[in-house]
């Protein structure tokens, strides 16, 4: 066994937004955590996320709640660190290609559940965002004002940072894990480069690898996790401040003077290789890039500065994956498509329930047995 075993420890498995927030709520109530990730902190979907903060369109209402509880942690961040440029409620826009009457169906279903909901168009979305080039809105949009984005390696480091003050360990690049268990209930991890990490609990959140890592406990997650990019521009002053949703890219502000750009219409120009890894032609690129540029200022095509390619974590249903495995007491799961806007809360209740045992009513509807 490690030296590192050690008995009333929980063990966090992934140094992404899920595990690195939970692994701080659970250092702060006490507990002595220690934080493993494969690679480096980061590296997976929450280095490559638009990280949109929203509860836009229709979903479950139990999600839209779970949603508007995460947007309220990420306002409670801001009142307490006014000045930071890595997290903004600056609102966002959407519109669609030439769907009006789907655009409207949408704001009146988003005004329904009392979310804040406007319909623009070009003669009034100056009064939105004046750098919104508005030749690129042909149609209808809907303006969402209490809506944001996050920026999350920042996010992480500042978490990490705080988690490491109060007595946090931090274990990059492990390598490969498995979860240990014995008599049928959780144990530790052993990871392939750092060896065996026992622990009362563990939490496994490995993004889109997390339904692998539970499927030798005998649990069925189904994955939908598609492969996505992200773009991060050349540092360009253009001074908008929304979100933009649009029908060939969707781009929000980001630290440095940069944007950061995605959508899914090029999802069948990536290349899968063997060894895990994906590539695009540049010339991919470089349409997404002018396809965003189309939508500020006078519509000048972006030059991108990096990009990143992998697998976007999406559970089988589309819906938060979370809470303790009825086959392994002591092993969590946190796996969900809105990790930036759920990443907050998740945390908070994730590690409210592995330390107290007490499962959050909010949660209810999310659990791993949903699927059987």
């Amino acid at each position: 066994m490690s030296e590192k075993s050690v008995s009333n420890t929980v063990v966090v498995l992934g140094g992404g937004i899920l595990g690195v927030s939970t692994a701080w709520q659970l250092v702060k109530a006490g507990a002595k955590v220690t934080l493993v990730t494969e690679s480096a902190l980061c590296s997976g979907a929450s280095g490559r996320s638009l990280s949109w903060l929203n509860s836009a369109g229709e979903r479950s209402l139990p999600y839209h709640a779970l949603r508007m509880a995460g947007i309220d942690r990420y306002r409670t961040l801001s009142a307490h660190y006014p000045d930071i440029e890595w997290l903004r409620f600056d609102g966002a826009i959407f519109w669609t290609a030439d769907d009006d009457a789907g655009t409207h169906a949408r704001h009146q279903y988003e005004k329904a559940v009392g979310y804040d909901s406007h319909l623009i168009n070009q003669a009034n979305i100056d009064g939105v965002d004046a750098q919104v080039n508005k030749a690129s809105l042909s149609h209808i949009a809907i303006a969402n004002p209490g809506e944001g984005w996050v920026s999350l390696p920042h996010l992480i480091e500042h978490l990490v940072q705080a988690f490491r003050s109060l007595g946090g360990e931090v274990v990059e690049d492990a390598g490969k894990a498995s979860v240990m268990t014995a008599s049928g209930r959780v144990v530790g991890i052993c990871s392939e480069n750092r060896g065996e990490f026992l622990s009362d609990k563990v939490l496994v959140a490995c993004g889109p690898w997390t339904p692998d890592l539970v499927a030798p406990l005998g649990v069925h997650i189904p994955n939908g996790s598609p492969v996505s990019m992200l773009v991060t521009s050349q540092p360009y002053y253009q001074g908008m401040k929304v979100v933009l949703n649009t029908p060939r890219a969707a781009v929000r502000p980001n630290p440095g003077n940069t944007l950061a750009v995605d959508h899914d219409w090029y999802e069948e120009d990536i290349v899968a290789h063997a060894n895990g890894s994906y590539s695009v032609d540049e010339a991919v690129v470089s349409q997404l890039m002018a396809e965003a540029g189309k939508l500020i200022g006078e519509g000048t095509s972006l030059t991108a500065g990096s990009w990143k390619i992998g697998l976007k974590p999406i559970p089988g249903d589309g819906e938060p994956v979370v809470g303790e495995l009825e086959k392994v007491p002591g092993c969590f799961v946190a796996f969900t498509h809105s990790g930036a806007t759920l990443g907050l809360i998740l945390g908070e209740m994730i590690a409210e329930e592995m330390l107290s045992g007490v499962k959050h009513p909010m949660l209810a509807s999310f659990r791993p047995e949903r699927f059987g």
